[in-house]
């Protein structure tokens, strides 16, 4: 039986010596290969639109245009791109704002060491986030913190139970809508929320279409966090 093909990752870093270091370290297990390196975030797109990487690794910080810009631009034009923050930096505004974009992680250059298994992880369909961000995503929806070195989210954030009365966001939804909307925010997953609303799968799989496109968001992470906010 071959071996998998590696993961094609594309780098972008003002700081070469910090893409350079990057690389080596992804590819030394030979499980992912980099396609390509930029040092400015207005490269991003080109990159992109070059390689069609499985995973864009993008800095938070870059002096012309930061990598937030660049990855809401690159979602923009390919919403099914799987966008990975590389940063120094566990800022709130930085974690909300990239989790709202769609981003599919959010991770701190410190635990690069671990970065490889992150990005596989989001190739499985998981959110994944650094150690410190955890906690501030925790602190941020009210949800214990976690221990150890970061976590992988199946594609939503759990909170607590919760009775409080449905977020301004969910105003224009109906009411089942709203109900499975609760549910992504505490955690379930769809066969979960099949469950506790004696619905089908497929059901609720058309209901978080539904609450998608009617609320402009791009996938359950930013349901959560609308509900939540």
């Amino acid at each position: 039986m071959s071996a998998p093909s590696p993961l094609s990752v594309v780098i972008v870093d003002d700081d070469e010596f910090v893409a350079q270091s990057l690389r080596t370290i992804l590819e030394a297990r030979g499980s992912v290969r980099v396609a390509g390196l930029g040092t400015k975030g207005a490269e991003a797109a080109a990159l992109f639109n070059e390689h069609h990487p499985d995973i864009m690794l993008l800095d938070i910080r870059m002096p012309d245009l930061s990598g937030l810009a660049a990855g809401e631009a690159i979602l923009a034009a390919h919403p099914k791109a799987r966008i990975v923050f590389l940063t120094t930096f566990a800022d709130d505004d930085y974690i909300v704002r990239a989790l709202a974009i769609g981003a599919r992680g959010y991770l701190i250059k410190q635990e690069a060491r671990g970065l490889a298994e992150a990005l596989h992880s989001v190739m499985e369909g998981q959110i994944v986030l650094g150690s410190d961000v955890t906690d501030r995503v925790s602190a941020l929806i009210g949800q214990r913190p976690a221990n150890g070195a970061g976590a992988a989210f199946d594609d939503s954030l759990s909170h607590p139970d919760n009775s409080q009365a449905a977020p301004a966001f969910a105003e224009g939804l109906t009411q089942r809508e709203r109900d499975i909307a609760e549910l992504i925010a505490e955690g379930l997953d769809n066969r979960e929320i099949a469950q506790a609303l004696y619905l089908s799968e497929g059901t609720v799989r058309n209901h978080i279409s539904a609450i998608l496109q009617k609320c402009g968001l791009r996938n359950r992470t930013q349901i959560a966090i609308a509900w939540w906010r």
